[in-house]
Parts: structure tokens; sequence; C-alpha cells
């Protein structure tokens, strides 16, 4: 019965407003994001990997922004569809500029990086744009 009670009480503090609970949906939410662009860019990929990244970027991109719009922020009643996709993927493509950026500048400022350092990096500098886009996200469109 305790685990019973204790998975109620989580479900209970996961369901809530306060930021603890909306970082944990946004994270949940970004990793399914991240499946469905890897499934689509599977699908897309006899297109070539050129389109295939395109169309799941766009594709994922659209599933997130509606997913925070409806769970992360619970903000469908004050937040339209349009909205919500307009200022997301604003949000979206500025991370992306952003992350590219970095890892350019990584490669410029530190050529002889080696793959395990490299993909610290890239860890770092994906959880940074993440970070901004859920404070963004929580405190300017949500």
């Amino acid at each position: 019965m305790l685990g019973v009670e204790w998975l109620e009480r989580l479900s209970r503090v996961l369901r809530g407003d306060h930021v603890f609970a909306q970082l944990i949906r946004f994270a949940l939410v970004g990793g399914a994001s991240n499946i469905a662009y890897v499934l689509l860019f599977l699908a897309m990929n006899a297109f070539g990997p050129l389109v295939a990244n395109v169309a799941g970027s766009m594709v994922s991109t659209v599933i997130a922004n509606e997913l925070h719009r409806r769970l992360t922020f619970h903000a469908a009643g004050r937040v339209d569809w349009f909205t919500a996709q307009w200022e997301g993927g604003g949000l979206a493509l500025i991370g992306l500029l952003v992350s590219t950026a970095a890892l350019a500048g990584l490669e410029f400022w530190a050529p002889g990086l080696g793959e395990v350092a490299q993909s610290g990096a890239v860890i770092v500098v994906m959880a940074a744009v993440g970070g901004m886009r859920f404070l963004v996200l929580r405190g300017f469109v949500f």
C-alpha cells in the first residue's frame, strides 16, 4: 500500500503548476518529441538526410509546442494554437542558431577536441539552450 500512496502523491505533484512539475513535464515532452523526430527521420530518409532532418525537425517542433501548451504549462485556455506554434517555433529556431554557433565556436577555438569532449560540450550546450527555452516559454509564451 505504501507504494501506491507514494505513486499517487508523485502523480499529484507532477500534475501541479509549480516550476518543478513543469520542468519534469518539459523534459518528458522533449524526450517524446525527440523520439518523434527520430521516427520521422528514419521514415523520410529515403528522400535524403536533409529532407528527413527538416521534416523531422518541423514536425517534432510542432508536436513539442502543442504538448507544452497543453501539458507542460496547462496553457490551452490562455494561449491559442497559432501563437504557441509561432512563438515556440521561433524559440526553437533561435535555439538551433545558438547551438550551431556555439558548436562552430567550439570547433574554431578547440579544433583538436576529442569525441568524448565534443559529446560533453554538445550535452552542455543543448542543456543550456533547453534551459533557456524552458524559462522563456514559461515566462513569456505560456
